[in-house]
This record gives structure tokens, sequence and C-alpha cells, in this order.
């Protein structure tokens, strides 16, 4: 596995055998000015909600690609009704999609398309190909449903949101690794907006005192899981 950073929340995860876009935010982006949407290649579009930061991108790349969009129902109905190829889930779900699995958890957020469309509830992703498994959390504030996903998961990486203000920031990521047993971090949903803005050596010294490694990734750079 190995994943390419495009700021925000936006990742794209390379399988053996697919291609998984997160939450494409891209285009709007100052800090992503870098990046070609029409370049980007995937399978799979996965949608953690339904807010404007999660959604821009999604039709222009599902188009250019025949993309399947997978989100929770109201979500992917959307999209659905819009002619784009969609499967739909929901809270505690799982499916295989041939080469993975998508196993669909919690998230603790609010979640509303940029139009007013009800969306469905927030959601995070389970992602497992063989015997390798990342969890992406979407925005989400810390809860407690995240130490099911330690009990029952042995995550290679989980991708935290670490901007505070509309989501978890450090202390809370920190123990949200902790509730799901996994010390390999990338962060997420920082540094967009002056809302959302860290200190990126004074975080990463939080994770390395914690025990923890985290990796806040450069826009357009790829890295392995």
């Amino acid at each position: 596995m190995k994943y390419t950073y495009y700021g925000h929340s936006a990742f794209l995860l390379e399988l053996d055998n697919a291609k998984i876009l997160f939450d494409p935010f891209i285009s709007p982006n100052e800090l992503a000015k870098g990046i070609d949407i029409h370049s980007i290649k995937c399978d799979y579009i996965l949608i953690s909600h339904g807010h404007f930061d999660h959604v821009t991108d999604v039709e222009v790349i599902a188009k250019n690609n025949d993309a399947t969009i997978v989100a929770a129902y109201e979500l992917a109905s959307y999209y659905g009704a819009k002619n784009f190829k969609q499967h739909p889930m929901n809270i505690g779900g799982r499916w295989n999609f041939g080469s993975f699995t998508v196993k669909v958890v919690s998230a603790a957020h609010s979640s509303v398309l940029p139009d007013g469309t009800y969306s469905g509830n927030p959601i995070g992703f389970i992602i497992t190909e063989e015997t390798r498994s990342i969890y992406y959390s979407g925005d989400t504030g810390l809860h407690m449903d995240m130490q099911l996903i330690g009990n029952y998961h042995k995550l290679d990486r989980a991708f935290l949101c670490i901007g505070d203000n509309f989501t978890m920031g450090a202390d809370d990521a920190i123990i949200a690794s902790d509730f799901i047993k996994c010390n390999k971090i990338t962060g997420m949903h920082f540094d967009t907006i002056p809302y959302i803005v860290i200190d990126h050596q004074k975080t990463i010294q939080k994770f390395e005192q914690a025990g923890k490694t985290l990796v806040l990734p450069e826009i357009g750079k790829t890295y392995e899981v």
C-alpha cells in the first residue's frame, strides 16, 4: 500500500488492484494549487460526509474515471440520482469489493451537502487488503466507539484529523490512537484555513512524547503505508 496526499483530507490510496480516493477537496484549496485534478486516476471515491471541504471535486473526478462513489446511504443516493456509479453503506456495514474490503465506522461530526441536502451520518472507513489495514477517520471528535476499532482490527496506519476547532486536535488524536491501538499516524484536516493552522514542530513532538510516529504529509508527495 502507498498513499498520496492532495491536501486537507484528500488522499489517494493505491492498493495492488485498486486506487481509492478519499474526500476530494482539491481545486479550491490554495495549498493544493499545484495539483491537477484531471490527472488523478482512481477506481473508487470514498466520502466521509457531505461538507463542501470533502466533496467539491467528487463529480469531476468521478466522471473522469467512471469511478464508483462509496458513502453513507443518503450521500451515495444523492450521487446516484445524478447518474454516478455508487455503492451505499452505513455504520457497522462491511463490503468486499473484490481485492479489498471496506468497513464503515462511526464519526462524531455533522453532515450536509453545500446545497443544503441532508447527507446522512458522518462516517469513517477501515480499508483492508489481504493482511494490511488502514483507518481513515473522516472528520470526527474523539469518541468511545474508537475503542471497538482497536479491539477488532489490527491497523498498519491511521489517518486522523488533527486541526482542532472543527475536529480532534493533537491531544485528542493521541488518545484516539490509543483507543484504536495504532501508533503510526498520518495527520489530516490541518492548515487549510486559519481555524485549523497547527504548529508542526510542537504537534510532532506531542506524538513523539506519547511514543507515536506522526507524519504531516506534504501535498503531492507519496508515502508507503
